[in-house]
């Protein structure tokens, strides 16, 4: 990961603002906790970056807004392999 804290929010954000990522994809991406993307994203970046803050929360509203919709398609792949398998 990047050196200071006040780079990895803004790398994080930067991430999610431009990749239209999840929380759990940046974590993954960067090798940190889901919780520090959280936290990163929704209270450090505001101070540090107003901007990039207001892009970052309008992806994270998405992907909350259509997380029901992931969930289901998971399910539903699930489902089938165990059919298909």
């Amino acid at each position: 990961m990047v050196g200071s804290r006040q780079e990895r929010v803004l790398v994080l954000g930067r991430y999610i603002a431009e990749n239209g990522a999840t929380v759990r994809a940046a974590a993954a991406r960067y090798g940190v906790s889901k919780s520090t993307v959280h936290k990163d994203v929704q209270t450090r970046l505001r101070a540090l970056d107003p901007t990039l803050y207001r892009k970052a929360q309008q992806v994270l509203a998405l992907n909350k807004a259509q997380r029901h919709l992931r969930g289901g398609e998971a399910t539903r792949r699930k489902y089938l392999e165990r059919r298909s398998g």
